[in-house]
């Protein structure tokens, strides 16, 4: 199956990690479908990407935080494209500096989980059936690996952090037979656009290369992929 046959769901496509993967699959010939709750986000992947590969790209405005939400947004999407071949999960990585826990509300914490745990278990739970059975298919999870403090002040960061590796990592137990392609690329790093690069991070166009490489080759399973530099993302 050529890359041009192949649908990739990019899920958190529309931010900083996601557009980065969004651009670099585009660029290699593969259809790409986003979902956000935001249109204005959505748009402005449309300009983002290269002006060559837009026709391949397919926006709906839809919500995947919650089971009912992500139903429907799979309907829509089945409704627009057909079919999906791939799934690249970027919901998991994310920022959150809010302050020491004991300066914090149960409100804070409950947005920090549902962010990066929640929506993650609940978009999985929708997609997932539609790769699953397929050897030539992929789920790839793109998340942080702050599963430790990293910082005076995201401590809430690490805990919902800590909570999707954990849940990934069970995913890789509890399904070791499964026919798909299921990986995990863990940054340990921060992550920007070229006109945000600061000291240590990563530039998130290069990244995108690096998981759309992973995509297109679908020679491994059950691995999780550290990436610390840049130089890992050129290995």
């Amino acid at each position: 199956m050529s890359n041009s046959d192949r649908l990739v769901l990019a899920l958190g496509g529309a931010g900083t990690v996601g557009s980065g993967i969004v651009k670099a699959l585009l660029d290699k010939g593969f259809k790409v479908a986003v979902i956000s709750r935001d249109s204005s986000r959505l748009e402005r992947l449309r300009t983002f990407v290269s002006p060559d590969t837009k026709e391949n790209l397919t926006t709906i405005v839809g919500s995947v935080g919650s089971e009912v939400g992500a139903e429907q947004a799979k309907a829509a999407l089945l409704d627009t494209v057909g079919k999906v071949t791939d799934i690249v999960s970027s919901l998991g990585f994310s920022w959150w500096q809010g302050g020491p826990p004991h300066s914090q509300t149960l409100k804070d914490l409950h947005w920090v989980m549902d962010t990066l745990l929640f929506s993650t278990f609940v978009s999985w739970k929708a997609f997932f059936p539609l790769v699953k059975d397929d050897s030539d298919r992929t789920y790839t999870f793109v998340t942080g690996g702050a599963e430790k403090l990293l910082m005076p002040g995201t401590g809430f960061l690490t805990v919902g952090a800590a909570s999707t590796l954990s849940f990934c990592q069970i995913l890789r137990e509890e399904y070791p037979e499964t026919a798909c392609k299921l990986n995990q690329v863990k940054i340990d790093a921060g992550v920007a656009s070229p006109e945000r690069m600061a000291p240590g991070f990563l530039n998130h166009l290069e990244l995108g290369e690096f998981v759309a490489r992973l995509v297109e080759k679908r020679n491994c399973s059950h691995t999780v992929f550290n990436v610390r530099t840049t130089e890992d993302l050129r290995a």
